[in-house]
């Protein structure tokens, strides 16, 4: 095939950007390449908000041909949370014709080398970023993420993560120089000489498996460190939110084969409603990597069962907070309150637990009891999300009934400190739109354990009463090394206590954010710089980004000849 766009156009058009990328993730200082704000999208190429949602709009009951091997029928029944029917169809594969056809082009993919598949993939993620706004609405409508959020973290924040594990992957390619000269002193005797290259050779194919509520954030770091490091890469969207995934596999091909690769390289594998052929796959002897975002069931049966792959999951954990003492205690319940609403809990980095000591806080504005800083948390909560339209903006709408569900039976498990609301969103009004409840526990209780030490995946928190800071540490220790966590958060004046968490922290792998009072929050990551999860406790084995998420999924192939 001919290529559009030369290795030689790619690396002059990107090279400064992978190299940014190289310079980001050694320092860990702030930096990124695609804008958040919606208003700088419309030049040099990019949609611009009325031009994304017109295109988004063009998508709906259509069918999205992707010119697949192997296609036997045509799959959909994408429904919005916010009460739209998609109708989009997509195709669905016949693995025994689309998995040969995907090895096919791997050894031209391998032979690249990891510069050229490095830009080939900047590449991508560039035509992505010109569409930001096209692919917000289709996370919007498939996650039930509110408009910005699914703006900034289905688009700018997603191809940060895929960018950055672009980096890492280069970074551990390039570890190894691809030839050498050896020569060994053989005293009296003619040297031993040997010439020796170095070649990272791909796994095979890799299985993306996405999730519902950030199909693109927890996705592409995934696909961009399998197809970097010389993988295909099969992606297998959730079946609620395949159109966002449907779209990346689109311009993945389109740029392969632009630029001389066999597009087959990405491939989609929809579904028909109820098949579940995340199983099927998973075991298939081609699949020799493995990414999974979702629930901790799944994800343990794929570590038990996908032997024959490489699987790197990011499941479930319950996140805790303790909460000790604070000199700014206003800004500690608005940090809190924020972490809690924002799309509606419906983050694997959303505190739940918040371990109170039954005696109070020492706080800027004088002692508070349990009860108070219970209800002054609720009353923060309030304030937040009063105005329906601000609450909208922030919550999202629920992305399932089993969110729901879980949410109205919470308020039976304790002393309601927050009840939560129904709210209207008059823009779509078959959205399902609660605001969050906070139930209060006495950790000391056999029943409330049971409810706390479970995760409980939407708005719903726990105000857990414990009898000190050191009772509070030993529970998050428990917490992290029996359920996972994603994150800890913690508030404390006392240094004794801070290293107390920081050190339970250490020894059971937890990401921890202390003493948060501003504009960030416990539940957000910055892509280069915060490692999100650590692959160190049972919430996920695997941390986005680093070298252990990118080193296993290529080997390095040694051939040597005497010089």
């Amino acid at each position: 095939m001919t290529a559009a766009l030369s290795a030689h156009e790619l690396i002059a058009r990107h090279r400064s950007t992978l190299d940014q990328a190289l310079e980001a993730i050694r320092t860990r200082a702030y930096w990124s390449p695609h804008p958040e704000h919606p208003k700088a999208y419309g030049e040099n190429g990019s949609l611009d908000a009325a031009a994304g949602k017109a295109a988004f709009d063009a998508l709906l009951g259509s069918r999205l041909d992707l010119g697949q091997p192997g296609t036997d029928d045509w799959v959909g029944g994408e429904t919005s949370p916010y009460g739209i029917d998609l109708g989009v169809t997509y195709p669905h594969a016949d693995l025994d014709v689309l998995l040969p056809a995907m090895k096919a082009g791997q050894r031209a993919w391998r032979d690249a080398g990891a510069e050229q598949r490095a830009v080939v993939c900047l590449e991508i993620l560039k035509r992505i970023s010109d569409r930001t706004h096209e692919f917000a609405h289709a996370v919007m409508h498939t996650s039930g993420q509110a408009f910005m959020m699914a703006f900034q973290a289905g688009g700018p924040h997603a191809q940060d993560r895929g960018l950055e594990a672009v980096a890492y992957a280069y970074v551990e390619q390039v570890r190894t120089p691809d030839n050498a000269e050896w020569t060994k002193p053989q005293g009296k005797r003619d040297p031993l000489a040997l010439t020796k290259q170095f070649t990272p050779v791909p796994r095979g194919i890799a299985l993306m498996i996405g999730c519902n509520t950030f199909p693109t954030w927890n996705g592409y770091p995934g696909l961009f460190a399998s197809l970097a490091t010389g993988n295909a890469v099969l992606v297998k969207p959730h079946p609620r939110a395949v159109l966002p995934l449907a779209l990346t596999v689109q311009v993945a091909r389109e740029v392969l084969a632009e630029t001389g690769f066999d597009p087959n390289l990405v491939a989609l594998a929809a579904e028909r409603p109820g098949e579940g052929i995340a199983k099927t796959l998973a075991l298939r002897p081609e699949i020799r990597i493995i990414d999974y975002t979702g629930s901790t069931e799944f994800g343990d049966w794929l570590e038990a069962n996908a032997r024959q792959a490489q699987v790197y999951t990011e499941k479930a954990g319950v996140n805790t907070v303790v909460v000790h003492s604070t000199s700014d205690y206003k800004g500690m319940l608005s940090n809190l309150a924020f972490s809690l609403s924002l799309y509606s809990g419906q983050m694997c980095t959303t505190p739940q637990n918040l371990l109170i000591p039954r005696d109070g806080i020492a706080t800027d504005q004088g002692p508070k009891s349990y009860d108070e800083v219970a209800a002054d948390l609720a009353r923060a909560v309030d304030g937040l999300l009063g105005d329906d339209a601000r609450a909208n903006a922030l919550l999202g709408a629920i992305v399932n009934p089993d969110v729901k569900a879980r949410l109205e039976a919470a308020a039976g498990l304790g002393e309601v400190a927050l009840a939560s609301r129904e709210i209207t969103n008059p823009d779509f009004p078959g959205a399902v739109v609660r605001s969050p409840v906070i139930v209060k526990l006495d950790g000391a209780k056999p029943d409330a354990e049971a409810a706390y030490m479970s995760e409980c995946f939407g708005p719903v928190s726990f105000a857990v009463a414990v009898d000190s800071a050191a009772d509070a540490v030993e529970l998050l220790r428990r917490t992290v090394r029996e359920k996972g966590a994603m994150t800890v958060g913690a508030y404390t004046t006392d240094p004794e206590v801070e290293e107390a968490v920081r050190e339970a922290c250490l020894e059971e792998a937890a990401q921890l954010s202390l003493n948060l009072t501003g504009g960030v929050y416990v539940n957000q990551t910055a892509a280069f710089s915060d490692f999100h999860g650590s692959g160190g406790n049972p919430a996920a084995s695997a941390a986005l980004c680093d070298g252990a998420f990118v080193a296993n999924r290529f080997r390095v192939v040694e051939v040597r000849r005497e010089a």
